[in-house]
C-alpha cells in the first residue's frame, strides 16, 4: 500500500525552525544504510554490522508496519537535504511509555543544532500530541557525545547495563536515560518544544 493510502499515528511532517521531521520513506533506506556502512557511526549507536539492501527491505517493512514504531528522518531546512533518523519504538499508549532515537548521520552536520530540534520535536509531540509520560533511550556509555546531547535535552541517568555491549572484541556499558512528562514541562512549558 502506498506511503499515502496508510493509517499512521501522527503526522507525516513535523516542521521546526530550521529542521524538519519527515515520515520515513522507502527511498531514504539509502541515506540509512550509508551511514550504518560507517564502523565509527555503527560503534557510536551500538548497531553491529553495516545494514544490506535486503535487511533494509525487511527493516523498513517493520518499522511501517509495527505501530509500536513512528520513525522519521531529519531534514536540514536550508538545503532540503536528509541528514539523519529519528524515530520512537517499543510505544506502549497502555504504560504511556516509549524508546526513542536521534541519530544525525552525515558527519559534517552534527553540532550544528538539527539533534537537538529534531529531539525536542519529538519530545513535543510524544508528551503533547501522543500523551506519554516517559521516554527512555539506552545511550553506549564511551560515546560521551550522546551523553550530552541526551542531557542538554532534560534526560537523566537512571541505571547502568553493565557490559550490554560487546564489541571488537570488548564490552562496553549502556546507560539508560529517561525524562517524564513533568520534567519535560517544566524544561520547555506545555506549549510546546522552542
Amino acid at each position: 500500500m502506498p506511503d499515502d493510502e496508510r493509517q499512521r499515528v501522527g503526522p507525516r511532517f513535523i516542521i521546526g525552525e530550521s529542521t524538519t521531521l519527515r515520515r520515513l520513506a522507502r527511498d531514504d533506506l539509502l541515506h540509512i544504510r550509508s551511514w550504518l556502512d560507517d564502523p565509527e557511526t555503527r560503534a557510536l549507536i551500538g548497531a553491529t554490522a553495516p545494514m544490506t539492501e535486503e535487511d533494509a527491505g525487511k527493516w523498513f517493512e517493520r518499522v511501517d508496519s509495527d505501530p509500536s514504531r513512528i520513525w522519521y528522518v531529519i531534514v536540514a531546512d536550508e538545503d532540503d537535504r536528509v541528514i539523519g533518523e529519528a524515530g520512537l519504538l517499543r510505544l506502549s499508549p497502555e504504560w504511556r511509555t516509549t524508546d526513542m532515537t536521534v541519530i544525525v548521520g552525515e558527519k559534517e552536520e552534527r553540532g550544528k543544532g538539527h539533534g537537538s530540534e529534531a529531539g525536542r520535536l519529538l519530545l513535543d509531540f510524544a508528551f503533547n500530541y501522543l500523551g506519554l509520560h516517559r521516554v527512555a533511550i539506552g545511550v553506549v556509555g564511551f560515546n560521551e557525545a550522546a551523553l550530552s546531547f541526551w542531557k542538554k535535552l532534560g534526560f537523566r541517568e537512571e541505571g547502568v547495563q553493565r557490559d550490554g555491549y560487546f564489541r571488537d572484541g570488548a564490552f562496553h556499558d549502556f546507560v539508560m536515560m529517561s525524562i517524564l512528562e513533568d520534567e519535560w514541562r517544566e524544561r520547555y512549558g506545555g506549549a510546546g518544544a522552542p
